[in-house]
């Protein structure tokens, strides 16, 4: 695969290397889903489940609303993909405990086993990837990501779950 031609100025990127940040991150997304989707595929899930079980483990009392926000899809399908995991014992809802009428969602000791798994087939490809690339491209990596999130969701990525409450939802709700 061509390199990036050293000394790049971003104000004369040509189309051809606008075209190949597109064909990586089409590559990288595909081998990065490829293994939890092949997990998933095996007890009767998909990528949507992913999703959702990882930000219920991230952000353990999630209320429905947030999760929405974070997801952009509708209600309808969190609906279904939720109530699957939820038969299945991977997630629970609970009341809140001040606005009874909150569903927080957490992960069950399955469904934390099961994020576990998926998530550290793809926290060590990321792993290895910063190793290789050092702390500069590291660097370069987050803030290239971060610019290709939406504006208003990027404060949702910018602390880490330790430090900051779960997003808040964000407008704009579009299928799973």
């Amino acid at each position: 695969m061509p390199e990036l031609r050293p000394g790049m100025q971003h104000l004369f990127l040509r189309d051809e290397d606008l075209r190949l940040g597109i064909e990586l991150l089409f590559y990288a997304y595909r081998d990065f889903t490829a293994e939890p989707d092949r997990m998933l595929a095996e007890i009767g899930l998909g990528r949507a489940h992913h999703r959702v079980v990882y930000f219920v483990g991230r952000y353990p009392g999630i209320v429905v609303g947030d999760l929405l926000g974070i997801l952009r899809i509708t209600k309808q399908s969190l609906s279904r993909v939720l109530g699957e995991l939820i038969r299945k014992g991977y997630i629970v809802q609970k009341r809140g405990a001040v606005d009874r009428r909150q569903r927080r969602l957490e992960l069950t000791e399955t469904g934390a086993a099961l994020e576990r798994t998926l998530t550290e087939n793809q926290r060590k490809r990321i792993a290895a990837a910063y190793r290789i690339a050092g702390a500069g491209a590291v660097d370069g990596f987050r803030r290239v990501m971060t610019q290709l999130i939406d504006e208003r969701d990027r404060p949702k990525v910018a602390e880490s779950p330790a430090s900051a409450p779960p997003p808040r939802a964000s407008t704009g709700a579009r299928r799973a």
